[in-house]
């Protein structure tokens, strides 16, 4: 039967969730820290406690001084007791003896319990802090056990508790004691009083997770949450994108009868949630985006100052759509885009374009081509503005009319910019490029110029002299730059120019070197270049070679002959020689119809190998062109049966003469 000890250990390892080491060194310190107590030790007294967690049996262990007659038995030891510990043992010297004593009492038990219950609790909130920690980011359950006007108060697994601010609650939402929440970890931070779990509703990562649990799709990985805007407790927009093809992101996300997509509006207190597919093009990304409004054209202007601005055109029926109440559709579109997005209704944006062309004369070129649509233009306008009705080819017209001056405006704004990276590039050419490795702080000026100068964050010589060439009026616009000031700085500049070698002579050093490093290439590759070009006229140079076709009864013979000796001597030849009748040239026409019919017997016919003779002398290039558009040599092999033996003719043209044979064997 277990002893009172072993069933009391257990129950608290169940209770309190621990593992066993952690309550065995709880329970060691806190018979240590009794003993203290108990027998009024001092703290710089050495004492360990030891558990056997089989039996509960305790031992005390005390450090005491070895003397001859014990006084104090608390810190003192005989030299007999000494010697059974430790044989070594010598007067003055400190040994560790067993200490137990009989009973320690009320007050030790009470310490002892106190700092049993106070090292569980530490050991607790440990375990809880590490197993919290590993949980932030994802979805977890409690119970609510208060609510108060701070926040709810939930009760989560190993007794722990989590706080959800009102910050982080989905608006007129209300709970109530016992009710069962599901939350987002947001935050676990450690505090003396243990860990503090923040929890939340309201975060957009918390529809991410209840997104993951309710579509496999996307736990799985075959779609991409991208992107998410969410204003809790009124409407939501998710950007979704499949990563494997033939699968639909959004009806992944709706479900069957929207069925997925509902579960997660039901958790969310019916709040409105908007699946829309992501597309890498911008204009077409928010356009989806400020769904359910049908959009006329999405125009981008990347080179904006600031944020990334997308001009939107809506019809006019649409634009109270697209804008939202209070303005919450483009608000979320604009969160999930990443763009700053300006609406505008289709009268309207006709409306300013046809003040741009009519008033600013930086448009004057595009109000020349478009000067037959304008008065049509404001005829419509007006119209509008009186309150007639517009025909849809009239709307029509306005929508191309909006497309080219906005595509317009939007081309000459970067036909604009590259000018002017143009002009900074021709600018920076002018400046001799050591002038940019020269470090601001090692301008030679006065502390006052310098000063002022410092205020423009440019951080080389160069950039400040490009900067002057530039807009000098921004130089001249500094606190504290005067005439005398500036007079002194395009001193110290044009000083400092001088000592630099300019950049056009740099630029001609630079491509001197270049030539250097060409003209020492290996020759070699320059006069291989020269040899095949010479081969290559006089391959062009090379006449065709016609075949005759021989009587029917002499070739058949004749080759059948040749045939026999060829497969007697077991000459490998007849492969190679069958692969040359393509190379031998073309076909004269009086014996093509002949050939056809003995395709299989002139298969074996000679091979005709054209080569060039390469002369040994070790000339100029353009006399050894000469010899050889001279000399033209071919070599013609051939079986003779007589003598069974391959042998080689040799054909010379010389002049216009026909060609010479002569026969080598």
């Amino acid at each position: 039967m277990k002893n009172e000890f072993v069933l009391a250990f257990n129950e608290v390892l169940e209770e309190k969730g621990l593992p066993q080491e952690v309550v065995i060194e709880a329970l060691q310190a806190a018979l240590a820290s009794a003993y203290r107590r108990h027998v009024n030790a001092s703290n710089a007294q050495h004492v360990d406690a030891v558990i056997d967690p089989e039996t509960g049996k305790v031992t005390i262990y005390a450090e005491k001084e070895v003397v001859d007659s014990v006084e104090d038995p608390r810190t003192e030891v005989s030299l007999e007791d000494a010697r059974k510990v430790d044989e070594q043992a010598t007067l003055g010297s400190m040994v560790i003896v067993e200490s137990t004593p009989k009973n320690f009492g009320r007050v030790a038990a009470q310490t002892a319990r106190q700092v049993i219950q106070q090292r569980i609790r530490e050991a607790e909130r440990e375990t809880q802090l590490r197993h919290f920690s590993k949980q932030v980011g994802e979805i977890i359950s409690g119970v609510v056990q208060a609510v108060n006007a701070q926040g709810v108060t939930l009760g989560l697994e190993m007794k722990a508790e989590g706080i959800m601010p009102r910050t982080q609650m989905i608006p007129n939402e209300r709970f109530r004691v016992h009710d069962r929440v599901r939350a987002l970890l947001l935050e676990v931070k450690p505090t003396p009083r243990g860990p503090q779990i923040v929890l939340s509703r309201a975060h957009r990562n918390f529809l991410r997770r209840l997104l993951e649990n309710e579509v496999p799709e996307i736990y799985h990985g075959m779609v991409e949450i991208r992107s998410i805007a969410r204003e809790p407790g009124q409407r939501s927009k998710v950007a979704v994108a499949a990563l494997q093809s033939g699968v639909d992101p959004v009806g992944a996300c709706v479900g069957i009868r929207g069925v997925r997509i509902q579960a997660i509006v039901r958790e969310l207190n019916d709040e409105k949630i908007d699946v829309i597919e992501w597309s890498p093009d911008p204009a077409v990304y928010i356009a989806k985006a400020l769904s359910p409004a049908r959009v006329s054209g999405v125009y981008l202007n990347e080179q904006a100052k600031g944020a990334k601005t997308a001009t939107v055109v809506v019809p006019e029926d649409q634009l109270s759509l697209a804008i939202g109440r209070d303005g919450q559709n483009a608000r979320l579109a604009a969160k999930l885009t990443a763009w700053r997005i300006d609406i505008k209704s289709l009268p309207e944006a006709a409306s300013d374009a046809l003040v741009k062309l009519q008033s600013d004369p930086h448009y004057a070129e595009m109000a020349q081509h478009e000067r037959d649509t304008l008065p049509l233009v404001e005829a419509i306008l007006a119209k509008k503005a009186e309150g007639r009705p517009v025909t849809p080819e009239e709307y029509h017209l306005l929508t191309q009319f909006v497309d080219r001056v906005e595509r317009g405006l939007l081309r000459q704004q970067k036909e604009e910019e590259s000018g002017e990276a143009e002009q900074i590039q021709q600018a920076r050419a002018s400046i001799p490029p050591a002038a940019f490795d020269i470090a601001l702080e090692d301008f030679e000026v006065s502390d006052r110029v310098y000063a002022v100068i410092s205020e423009t964050g440019l951080q080389t010589v160069g950039d400040l002299i490009l900067q002057m060439k530039l807009d000098p009026d921004s130089i001249w616009k500094l606190s504290g730059m005067g005439p005398k000031a500036m007079a002194e700085l395009q001193q110290a500049l044009d000083k400092l120019l001088s000592q630099l070698p300019p950049a056009e002579e740099v630029a001609m050093e630079a491509q001197a070197e270049v030539e250097e490093v060409v003209e020492a290439a290996p020759q070699p590759v320059a006069e291989e270049a020269q040899a095949a070009a010479a081969e290559a006229e006089v391959v062009e140079a090379q006449p065709e070679v016609e075949l005759e076709a021989p009587g029917e009864g002499e070739a058949v013979s004749e080759i059948a002959e040749e045939t026999a000796a060829i497969e007697a001597q077991g000459v490998e030849t007849a492969e190679l020689e069958m692969a040359a009748v393509g190379e031998a040239g073309e076909v004269a026409p009086e014996a093509e119809e002949e050939l056809g019919a003995f395709d299989q017997l002139f298969s074996l016919r000679p091979e005709v190998v054209e080569f060039d003779i390469v002369e040994d002398d070790e000339e100029e290039t353009d006399e050894r062109k000469k010899k050889r558009k001279k000399k033209k040599k071919f070599v013609e092999m051939e079986y003779d049966p007589d003598r069974n033996a391959m042998v080689v003719k040799k054909k010379r043209k010389r002049g216009d003469l026909d060609w010479d044979e002569k026969w080598d064997y």
